[in-house]
């Protein structure tokens, strides 16, 4: 707990109305009736002395003022143990959080000495009367019982500690989620007291505060603290004013996991779909993967709707940037359909013309196939006959009749092997027309290409510019 020496330090620092204290007046009155050398050194000697339990409506029931236009100073700190959660759709923060109170109690006072140096003692918070002070943004009553003891120390100073786990709004600027900093704020003031009843002080020293939060933070759940600063505000509630105390703690998200798991994710998918400009438009198999891949990255957008909060006053850029990358896919495939479109109208247009000019081709090669099967079936009849005769007669004088089949034989051989290469060209020559592209194909092919060229362009501008504002 704070000591109360610093606690008057720090009201010296603080200025206005801190400037008048002296410190003869926060010590209050220590004149009075000595206690009796008889009193033993215990703390009842002390509640005894003070009258604690018989003047109870005294110490509890109004402020701890002999001079009601006195106004009552209360020290307010606070350090920050843990961040439990941030929830953006709630809009809401969860900390636990530790709260230092210290007022001046003006019926109190007592000497040390005559208690054998008893300088401070603890007493339940029944016994005196406390702050009325609460958290403007708290939504959820703290579940934790309060602390039930208060330390009173000799010179007047109440001293009172209390940890809470805070659940309070915090209103999200979440723009650049995950790479965003938010600030969620603790007002603290009185309930019913105006300020000239109640003002409350704090420590404005904000990097002291920073510094001691960051010794004693435990758990941070994905985020990053940054700072403690505090200042001071004026309130008119239903023309009473009031001083508010507000604590602001800064926050930076870690945004490793957000990086992983989501976003490097939808940029493969991209990647993907930018491959998949090489794939042949011919069969279904570039539609099908378009449509996959379109299918991969609206999954992921209903992910991120279950993190973002309903509402927004700007569209986040993460969301920004899932319907761009959306909208190029989408753009990828129906510039795949229309492409596909054209291709097929002009198929459809040269169907009749392919069919007519394949059943000619066809009966060209049935009557090529009927000529050389015709030559083949002569050369063979000629070939069999010189067989025989040199069988028949093997001593005998070649006769005229065979030299003149053997050179018939060899005639048609050669005719027979032009007609080959003939034929040869003829299947090249019609084969090279039916892939020869139609109209429409060659249309297609450039609108491809020129789409291609297009959106490579457009995916890396606007990457650049989504990660270029997100790191600023």
């Amino acid at each position: 707990m704070m000591p109360a020496g610093c606690f008057f330090f720090l009201l010296l620092l603080t200025g206005g109305n801190t400037s008048s204290l002296e410190s003869t007046e926060l010590r209050g009155n220590e004149t009075g009736d000595k206690p009796k050398r008889s009193y033993k050194c215990n703390f009842q000697a002390v509640i005894n002395y003070l009258k604690l339990i018989e003047d109870k409506p005294k110490y509890t029931m109004s402020r701890p003022v002999e001079d009601h236009s006195t106004a009552t100073l209360i020290y307010v700190s606070m350090a920050i143990y843990a961040i439990l959660d941030v929830r953006e759709r709630d809009q809401t923060f969860v900390s636990y959080v530790w709260i230092w109170l210290n007022w001046y109690n003006e019926h109190i006072s007592w000497n040390p000495s005559d208690f054998c140096g008893l300088e401070h003692i603890t007493a339940p918070t029944e016994f005196l009367w406390m702050p009325d002070l609460t958290i403007k943004e708290m939504t959820e009553k703290d579940k934790i019982h309060p602390s039930p003891y208060l330390k009173i120390n000799h010179d007047g100073v109440v001293e009172y500690r209390d940890d809470q786990v805070v659940v309070s709004t915090c209103k999200m600027h979440i723009f650049k989620f995950p790479f965003d900093t938010q600030t969620c704020s603790f007002s603290f003031k009185s309930v019913l007291y105006s300020d000239k009843e109640v003002q409350i002080l704090f420590n404005p020293n904000s990097k002291e505060l920073t510094e001691y939060s960051r010794k004693v933070i435990q758990t941070r759940y994905e985020w990053l603290f940054v700072s403690l600063t505090s200042e001071n505000t004026t309130e008119d509630l239903y023309f009473i004013n009031q001083t508010a105390i507000v604590y602001s703690i800064t926050m930076k998200r870690r945004a490793i996991l957000y990086v992983a798991n989501f976003l490097l994710p939808v940029f493969f998918f991209l990647c993907l779909d930018l491959a998949s400009l090489l794939i042949s438009h011919r069969g279904g198999e570039k539609l099908s993967f378009k449509v996959t891949v379109l299918l991969a990255v609206t999954v992921m957008q209903l992910i991120l709707n279950e993190i973002l909060p309903a509402s927004s006053h700007r569209i986040p850029l993460i969301a920004t940037y899932c319907i761009g990358v959306f909208g190029m896919m989408l753009l990828s495939l129906m510039e795949t359909i229309f492409v596909m479109y054209l291709m097929e109208k002009d198929f459809q247009d040269d169907e009749t013309d392919g069919d007519q000019s394949l059943n000619e081709i066809h009966e060209d090669k049935l009557d090529k196939g009927n000529f050389h099967s015709c030559f083949r079936g002569v050369k063979k009849c000629v070939h069999c006959a010189s067989v025989n005769d040199a069988s028949a007669d093997e001593t005998s004088v070649p006769k005229e009749g065979s030299s003149q089949l053997t050179e018939v034989s060899l005639a048609l051989e050669k005719v027979s092997d032009e007609l080959g290469e003939i034929d040869r060209k003829m299947i090249q020559l019609s084969s090279n027309k039916e892939e020869k592209s139609g109209y429409w194909t060659r249309m297609a092919k450039k609108i491809d290409k020129a789409f291609s060229i297009i959106y490579v362009i457009s995916a890396s501008m606007f990457l650049v510019t989504i990660f270029t504002v997100w790191a600023t």
